[in-house]
């Protein structure tokens, strides 16, 4: 575990009282566990995520998410890099074949702990887990092309902001996708 992602995490200010709690319960595990950076790590570990917006601030881009069979935003697992931006930008361009991508956010944009269920990943059994999240908010011009990553998702789709909570079937992230909004429209 890097200094630097730590002490990104210490400076991070809590948007709400989930914030504050995940932030608290992240540097637990970062004191607590070695391995949040891997996936060798099967009860918690880091993720980077994208809040993706036009320039408007009307759309945010989402994939849908062959496991989850839900519309979703993009990201992935750190698996070693203690770089979130760059796990997250990297994501981004694979999930959608994004290649002009603008960071709006100065450093994490939102702090999320979220369940994973079990399941069936490529054949193989992945027990329940946690993922540590760190979001960023990107801006992307809608009108570059867009591309299907098969092997994760089935689609990718610029939608109302204000349809993008609706739009998930999993229940656990409404709220993470509607305070993502609610500090959209405070910029």
């Amino acid at each position: 575990m890097t200094t630097e992602l730590k002490e990104m995490i210490e400076r991070y200010v809590p948007y709400n009282e989930q914030e504050e709690n995940d932030k608290e319960m992240m540097l637990e595990y970062i004191h607590t566990f070695k391995d949040v950076l891997t996936r060798e790590n099967r009860m918690c570990h880091f993720t980077a995520s994208n809040w993706i917006v036009n320039k408007e601030r009307t759309k945010v881009l989402m994939i849908h998410h062959n496991i989850y069979k839900s519309w979703a935003w993009t990201g992935g697992h750190a698996d070693g890099d203690s770089d979130l931006l760059h796990v997250a930008l990297k994501e981004a361009e694979e999930e959608t074949g994004l290649k002009n991508l603008k960071l709006l956010s100065n450093g994490i944009y939102g702090i999320q702990i979220v369940t994973v269920d079990s399941h069936v990943k490529r054949g193989k059994f992945v027990p329940s887990h946690l993922h540590l999240d760190c979001c960023f908010l990107v801006e992307a011009d809608e009108e570059e092309v867009l591309r299907i990553k098969e092997d994760e998702n089935s689609g990718v789709q610029w939608i109302d902001i204000d349809k993008a909570v609706e739009v998930t079937k999993e229940e656990k992230m409404k709220p993470i996708y509607r305070k993502l909004n609610e500090k959209l429209a405070e910029l």
